[in-house]
Order: structure tokens, then C-alpha cells, then sequence
């Protein structure tokens, strides 16, 4: 049997990689950081503990890894959604929806996540995290930002700001109250992207656009 080309390995390093992040999107879910082990997740990805140390440094760097790729991946469906749109507003609204609806859909990862980011590891630079970012800052331009590399950091931090505001625990802000807030300060329509049932809190709407 012929050797496998260089294309088929990285191929197949790929997938593995990929089932390494999806196991620990899984089992953080479904478990908690702390009760979820390297082991545990080699074998939820059906891989060999070895790999995890060839791909990622620790644990807290594959956790980051893992929930950007989620990020990416659950933005970029929202983004692509029929009916498809270039309309800059309306994908700024899916934009913001798509990263609420994490802190609502999945709030043990995305808490153990947020708190991750806020301890000594701190933010987690990795080719996920990478592209979450050009997808957010594509956003920001097709929005119609003149300065999106100022803007688009900023979009960053409220929704960051808004999905720890979500899962503070003892204190969650309502989230409808975080989407009004967030398309008031951009323009916004209540309208755009999936709005919860009903009014926005207050009864009123968002600003008219500019």
C-alpha cells in the first residue's frame, strides 16, 4: 500500500482536531470545566490522548479554541440564513442575536468560557479566534463602519459585555432588555434579525436609523 500524500494527512489532522473541539464544546456543556477531563474528551472525539497536548498547550487554550470555533461557526450560519441578504443592518441584528443566543442556548459554556478569558490565562489568540474576528469585523463593514478597525473591537467587547451580563450570576440582566440596548446604540429596527416575541422592553422601539 502506497503511502498516504501529504494533502490526505493534514486532511485526516484536520478532523481530528475538529472532533477534539467539538467533544469539548460536549462535555463542558454537559459536565463543567473542572469535571471534564483531557481524557475524557480523547475519548468522546474517539482520538488518542496525545493529541491534544500536539494540538493545544492546556486545557483552558482548547476550551477557547473550542467555543470560538462554535462562535464562528453558529455567526456565520445566522449570517448565511435564507433569505440570504447583504443588507448591512440586517446582519448586524443576526449578528447580535446569533452571540445572545449562545449565552442563552448554551450558559454553562459560555459562562465557563467568559470566566476563562477573565482570569490569568486571559484571551486566547488561535486561528478560531481568528476567524470569529474577520467575520464580526466583515460585519462591521458591510454595517458600513468608516473605521472598522476601531469599530469592531468595540463590537467585540459589548457583546462580550453583554453575554457576561446575561449569565452574571445572582444578577442576569434580561436579554431582551441587552438586544434593545445594543440596537438602539446601532440604529437598529427591532424587527431585524430574530426578535423575541412582543415589544422591545419599554414598548418603544430603537431610534430611527440615521
Amino acid at each position: 500500500m502506497s503511502p498516504r500524500s501529504a494533502s490526505v494527512n493534514e486532511e485526516l489532522r484536520r478532523r481530528s482536531r475538529e472532533r477534539l473541539l467539538h467533544a469539548t464544546v460536549e462535555l463542558v456543556g454537559e459536565r463543567g470545566y473542572e469535571a471534564t477531563t483531557l481524557g475524557d474528551i480523547a475519548d468522546r472525539a474517539g482520538t488518542a490522548r496525545g493529541l491534544i497536548s500536539y494540538y493545544f498547550p492546556g486545557k483552558r487554550h482548547l476550551l477557547q479554541s473550542a467555543v470560538h470555533r462554535l462562535m464562528h461557526l453558529t455567526l456565520e450560519a445566522a449570517l448565511e440564513r435564507e433569505p440570504r441578504t447583504e443588507d448591512g443592518r440586517e446582519r448586524l441584528a443576526r449578528a447580535v442575536d446569533a452571540i445572545l443566543g449562545l449565552a442563552r442556548d448554551r450558559p454553562r459554556l459560555m459562562r465557563t468560557h467568559m470566566a476563562g478569558i477573565l482570569q490569568a490565562e486571559g484571551f486566547v489568540r488561535c486561528s478560531e479566534q481568528q476567524r470569529l474576528a474577520e467575520l464580526l469585523r466583515e460585519t462591521v463593514v458591510r454595517y458600513g463602519s468608516p473605521d472598522p478597525d476601531t469599530d469592531y473591537p468595540l463590537l467585540r467587547a459589548l457583546l462580550m459585555g453583554a453575554v457576561v451580563a446575561v449569565l452574571l450570576p445572582g444578577a442576569p440582566m434580561p436579554m431582551a432588555r441587552l438586544r434593545a440596548e445594543l440596537f438602539q446604540r446601532y440604529g437598529l429596527d427591532w424587527e431585524l434579525g430574530v426578535p423575541p416575541d412582543g415589544r422591545p422592553p419599554g414598548g418603544t422601539f430603537p431610534s430611527p436609523r440615521q
